[in-house]
């Protein structure tokens, strides 16, 4: 049977797939998809998917897979993972509310208080309609991943 997609790699993409397995500095993951590629190449070993998957562990249809994202939209698409169309659970915060919550982190805190608390925050966006509801740890990854420094410079 003829495969559908055919990888053949150019020299400058077998060395640059043979230096990310040799150096091993990667995820792992990168590391079996190069090995894949390296392995299925037409133009190298040319091994069956069969074969590839049972040598690096895996199932046929990570080999496929692999294959596929190769041919159809390059190098690094085929080293990456599979991106999710439908991601299971719909952001709470887009960006736009990320920097109104950010916003209002790095304003003055209510009367009476020396700093905002997560509960304060999430209250204050439910108040400004920015969301129907958010959790404080909600707000606390949030914070937290984009590196907001709620403290005090003077704190402490």
């Amino acid at each position: 049977m003829a495969r559908k997609y055919v990888v053949r790699l150019t020299p400058e993409e077998r060395c640059e797939l043979d230096s990310l397995v040799r150096t091993g500095r990667t995820q792992a993951y990168r590391i079996r998809h190069a090995n894949i590629l390296m392995a299925v190449d037409a133009d190298g070993p040319n091994w069956t998917d069969d074969q590839a998957a049972q040598a690096f562990r895996c199932h046929r249809n990570t080999v496929r897979n692999v294959r596929q994202r190769f041919v159809e939209r390059g190098l690094e698409a085929a080293l990456g993972r599979k991106e999710q169309l439908n991601p299971r659970r719909k952001r709470i915060l887009d960006g736009e509310g990320e920097a109104r919550l950010i916003a209002i982190a790095c304003s003055e805190p209510p009367q009476g208080r020396a700093r905002w608390t997560l509960k304060m925050l999430a209250d204050k966006l439910v108040a400004l309609e920015v969301v129907d509801s958010i959790s404080d740890q909600t707000v606390r990854r949030t914070l937290k991943k984009t590196k907001s420094d709620r403290t005090c410079a003077n704190a402490g």
